[in-house]
């Protein structure tokens, strides 16, 4: 892959609803340096060029680098993300760990994806804390937490959904996810407009999504024909359960 100019602006219909979402949770905060997760989807690439944009132009001062995490996997190769990083001129921290691998000796005990993905967050962990980087961006949208609520509601009997914002085990990473507001077909929109490099991910446990999220994200769609407010109205259901505090509470609750 060779990618030789830099994407366009990101639309006002991408940082409005990303800076609303910065400023409703205190998402980025002055001096935060800020280490945005990027695996190559277009999600992600769409988040680290929003947070460059809002660098640049918001009235808040913060940093932004990027971080990649190749767990050594069959058919999924983001090294080409290196020359593009190189390109935006930012700082890019580029972590390859067999984490494929080790996962095979934990399959009893946990699934590939969710051991796959509890790795890569401590390999991220690690190297903000190394680097002296205070928060990690995730790239989690709308559409992502939806789907997670009523996962949670219809099959485990809880009203929960992804935090806005939490503190990692240690508490000395701030996890925020700045694209709550933003809708998955806005970041197909912006990849394929601005030609973003995304990176295929053709592993099999990725690609064949969880049976149950898959279910959760066709049966939204078939809804939202009849229903153009849906996910707006999720969004307003959904919104209380996104702080740590209300969770941290409802757990309380759940254990009594």
């Amino acid at each position: 892959m060779s990618v030789t100019t830099i994407p366009i602006k990101p639309p006002k219909s991408l940082i409005r609803p990303i800076g609303r979402a910065i400023t409703d949770f205190g998402l980025i905060r002055p001096n935060d340096r800020v280490l945005t997760a990027v695996s190559g989807g277009k999600d992600s690439l769409t988040l680290l060029h929003v947070l460059l944009h809002l660098k640049r132009h918001a009235p808040v001062d913060f940093e932004v680098a990027a971080i990649t995490v190749d767990p050594q996997k069959t058919g999924y190769d983001p090294s080409p993300l290196k020359d593009y990083m190189q390109q935006l001129g930012i700082r890019y921290f580029y972590q390859s760990q067999p984490v494929v691998q080790r996962s095979i000796s934990h399959m009893q005990k946990l699934s590939h994806c969710t051991y796959c993905a509890r790795i890569k967050r401590n390999i991220m962990y690690a190297t903000a804390r190394r680097e002296g980087y205070n928060v990690l961006a995730l790239a989690q949208h709308l559409d992502d937490l939806a789907e997670s609520f009523l996962m949670s509601a219809f099959y485990s009997g809880q009203l929960r959904t992804m935090k806005a914002m939490y503190l990692n085990e240690h508490r000395d990473v701030r996890i925020v996810r700045p694209l709550l507001y933003v809708r998955e077909r806005q970041t197909v929109a912006y990849a394929k407009e601005a030609n973003l490099p995304v990176i295929a991910e053709s592993c099999p446990a990725c690609v064949i999504k969880p049976q149950q999220r898959q279910h959760m994200k066709a049966w939204l769609a078939e809804e939202e024909k009849h229903n153009k407010n849906l996910f707006k109205n999720l969004l307003m259901t959904i919104k209380p359960l996104m702080t740590q505090e209300y969770n941290i509470r409802n757990s309380d609750v759940m254990k009594k």
